[in-house]
């Protein structure tokens, strides 16, 4: 990944689809909530409909995760992309449950529903996103009409929580004095390698901010140590479903994707995309583009 002083110049390489996507500019909407403000991403879709898309990120990650997809999916749709609590340009919490998670994205598509009069809810989540996204498709069964889970790790059935090591900080917090130096940092996790360093290039541009200490990454890293999960969680929505695994994961091949399918087999078809590793939108962004528009029938 190229890193200098200019974005534009580093991503000079993207192919023009790409280019056309990051510079479709989305209304920037706040959500007010008791337990902290809900920033999320909103492009009105280029038709005369109600429908909602409704885009989730992974842990540590951000709304801008998905610009350079949003854009590909609103012929027919409203699209929303959130920043979920402690993470992108949404308010830090006192305490991180996936529950709330689920309650913020719950809140955001209620309120757009209003506005626009939907009638049509499709939810799409990578990773940690998937686990929210599942989490509201179940407890919310009439607001969500469609559902896509994105390389989620499920846990097997017979799983310890007993032995359950709470994960790290991905970054602990640490001030740098330059931009460059905190961008030279950027990882994905877990680890795997990326051809679209421009995608990559794209997102560490938007995972950091400037404070009065200095430069640092936008998450709240406590989240990663304190984040309480679905532990012994059973999903059961009712609408149609899809979980779309890369053929590279390590977070969802052999045993670990048979665990997914005895669990989920009669609730959701599992499709492989072939040459993506876990992060699927980055590896594989125009094809899983495609897969959103035929699964939601949008």
């Amino acid at each position: 990944m190229k890193i200098s002083k200019n974005l534009k110049n580093d991503m000079a390489h993207a192919p023009e689809w790409f280019q056309r996507a990051i510079n479709a500019s989305p209304e920037e909407k706040v959500l007010g909530d008791v337990k902290g403000n809900i920033s999320y991403s909103f492009w009105k879709s280029k038709s005369e409909t109600s429908n909602l898309i409704i885009l989730i990120h992974g842990t540590g990650a951000h709304k801008k995760w998905w610009y350079p997809i949003a854009p590909g999916l609103n012929s027919n749709a409203h699209v929303i992309s959130i920043d979920l609590p402690g993470m992108g340009d949404s308010d830090f919490r006192e305490s991180y449950k996936v529950e709330d998670f689920g309650d913020c994205v719950t809140s955001v598509i209620k309120h757009e529903k209003d506005i626009n009069n939907s009638t049509y809810t499709y939810l799409v989540g990578h990773s940690l996103g998937g686990h929210v996204a599942g989490f509201v498709a179940t407890e919310e069964k009439e607001l969500i009409d469609g559902l896509m889970i994105i390389d989620t790790f499920i846990r097997p059935p017979n799983y310890d929580n007993s032995e359950h090591k709470k994960n790290g900080p991905l970054r602990m917090i640490k001030y740098y004095d330059n931009k460059e130096s905190l961008l030279g940092r950027f990882r994905l996790m877990p680890k795997q390698d990326c051809e679209n360093d421009w995608y990559l290039r794209y997102i560490a541009e938007h995972s950091i901010k400037n404070t009065q200490d200095g430069w640092r990454w936008k998450f709240d890293d406590k989240m990663f140590t304190g984040l309480e999960r679905l532990f012994g969680y059973k999903f059961s929505f009712n609408c149609p479903a899809v979980f779309v695994h890369g053929e590279n994961s390590l977070l969802t091949s052999g045993k670990l994707l048979e665990n997914a399918k005895r669990a989920y087999s009669d609730k959701m078809q599992f499709i492989n995309v072939e040459g993506a590793a876990h992060h699927v939108p980055l590896d594989k962004p125009q094809e899983l583009i495609e897969l959103i528009l035929k699964k939601s029938k949008i």
